[in-house]
């Protein structure tokens, strides 16, 4: 099948295939070239497995189907008839390697074929894993339209030849539990939303200060600090939350934010304060602080099955810990300032990850403060300058850029432009520290956003740093002008399937300034 599929990409290339120009794919594949005819897919369209390794015991690709054939009737009513000829009558998809554990740096690669000969006439997706099928077929859905005229689902300018691979293996989108609840619903529409442009990690900031909304069973107090009784996760509402997500190719990577931001905490066990009075970071000289976190991490194992744990480890303010009589003994008896009691807390988290079977990702802090001490393994989250990543990779430890000034979609102000324009290996042009940048990540924090206006806040910029992430930097427009048809056509796309991004035009979560058709807003 294999051999058939490159002979059959070859002859589509020699004798019907253009260049990829007015192509009006997000992101934009590595490699695309099409034809000039119309094609319809069948109203009973139908998936085949002819020649693939995989068996789908787990319906990921069953379900992903019928999901693109959802998402290309945009709700319309497909009952036209069925033309005698030029129509597709399925999707053949073939998947070489058997195993589908999602795991980073899994094999997202992908080839798509539509012919215009053949008998059935059928498009053919080649992947090495079922992800690599996964954002195939996400890509075909793009191809595809509703007709009103035919009432059927048109496809244009075939034959199309597709190959594509993404840039970077990590391609995040932040969402905040802490400072606002999410529901459950509302979380499984960002991921669904994160599918459509192949964002790739789900970084779930769980906790916060304000609250701690997350069932831990090793320590059911912790969940006291939740904002109300009804605004909580539950440990199976977790893995409801990562079962989905990981069967539409997303990973969920979740945080704890030690030791500062975790004043909620100490609702439930208020001997993780220093104080009554001074309540946060966490009390850095009392063991039960790390017993804590150990159960924490124990009970996140056995839910989050990504190969990292994000640790935190920003922001932190040590006042309270000087003021506090008990810390304050405990420093001097151990020899220790403030900048030692830090350092110890997080080598001690990280250890206590390690432990775990995770590997550990910092926020940037810790790397500007002692990143010589930080375990090899971490991964350094940038978010404070543009200058730290090559600092990173220079150091020889791998890196996550999210500059607050691109990357930070609670900045409002921020235009898609800039998150588009942002690159993340700004200033690395040793190709060995290269590739210690895994990727980047949109940050969607959570202060001033709920489930009213999460999507339209996130989307289309999010979308934007998902080209950046995803297509060859040969694909990525220069001129953000030569970008904007295909972005608006993008963001249409996504109102059309229920998600509420806001215009292009103007700042962040943004309203149309005037009537006119979604592709002018």
């Amino acid at each position: 099948m294999a051999l058939a599929l490159r002979l059959l990409l070859a002859l589509l290339a020699i004798g019907s295939c253009i260049a990829a120009d007015h192509v009006d794919l997000w992101p934009m594949p590595k490699s695309v070239s099409h034809g000039t005819q119309r094609l319809y897919v069948s109203n009973n369209a139908t998936m085949s497995m002819a020649g693939s390794k995989y068996s789908d015991g787990k319906a990921i690709l069953k379900d992903a189907f019928q999901r693109m054939l959802d998402l290309m009737k945009l709700n319309h009513n497909a009952d036209g008839a069925n033309p005698s000829s030029s129509l597709l009558t399925g999707v053949n998809i073939v998947v070489l390697s058997t195993q589908d554990e999602l795991g980073f740096e899994v094999d997202e690669s992908y080839n798509l074929t539509v012919p215009t000969i053949g008998e059935p006439l059928h498009a053919q997706i080649e992947a090495q894993t079922v992800f690599g099928a996964l954002h195939a077929l996400q890509t075909f859905s793009q191809l595809c339209h509703f007709e009103f005229t035919s009432r059927l689902i048109g496809l244009n300018s075939a034959p199309w030849m597709i190959s594509d691979a993404p840039r970077f293996p990590y391609r995040g989108l932040l969402i905040d539990t802490s400072r606002h609840y999410l529901p459950l619903a509302t979380i499984k529409g960002v991921i669904d939303a994160m599918t459509y442009s192949k964002l790739n990690v789900l970084h779930w900031h769980i906790v916060d200060e304000q609250s701690f909304p997350i069932e831990i069973p090793s320590y059911p107090k912790l969940w006291n600090g939740s904002y109300s009784y009804s605004e909580r996760y539950t440990m199976p509402d977790a893995i409801d939350i990562v079962r989905y997500a990981e069967k539409r190719g997303v990973n969920v990577l979740a945080e704890i934010d030690v030791p500062g931001h975790a004043r909620s905490w100490g609702v439930g066990y208020p001997e993780l304060w220093p104080s009554d009075s001074c309540r946060e970071p966490l009390d850095v000289s009392n063991n039960f602080t790390f017993k804590v976190i150990d159960g924490i991490l124990s009970d996140f194992s056995k839910v989050f099955k990504f190969k990292f744990a994000h640790l935190g480890g920003d922001e932190v303010n040590t006042s309270c810990w000087t003021e506090t009589p008990h810390i304050k003994e405990w420093l001097n008896n151990n020899h220790m300032n403030v900048s030692d009691a830090y350092r110890y807390f997080v080598l001690r988290a990280q250890k206590i990850a390690i432990s775990h079977g995770y590997e550990v990702i910092n926020w940037e802090e810790t790397f500007n403060n002692f990143g010589d001490k930080l375990d090899r393994k971490t991964v350094v989250h940038n978010w404070l300058g543009g200058d730290v990543a090559p600092k990173v990779v220079a150091a020889g430890l791998r890196c996550i850029v999210s500059n607050q000034d691109k990357w930070y979609l609670d900045h409002l102000d921020a235009t898609w432009e800039g998150f588009y324009l942002n690159e993340p290996l700004k200033g690395i042009n040793n190709t060995e520290q290269q590739r210690l940048v895994i990727g980047g990540e949109v940050c969607m924090w959570g202060e001033q956003i709920d489930a009213s206006d999460i999507e339209q806040t996130i989307w289309p910029r999010a979308a934007a740093a998902a080209e950046r992430l995803w297509s060859p930097l040969e694909q990525i427009a220069e001129d953000t002008r030569s970008a904007t048809s295909r972005l608006s056509r993008f963001r249409c796309l996504l109102n059309q399937r229920g998600v509420a991004a806001a215009p292009l035009a103007g700042d962040g979560r943004t309203a149309p300034y005037e009537p006119g058709p979604c592709v002018r807003q």
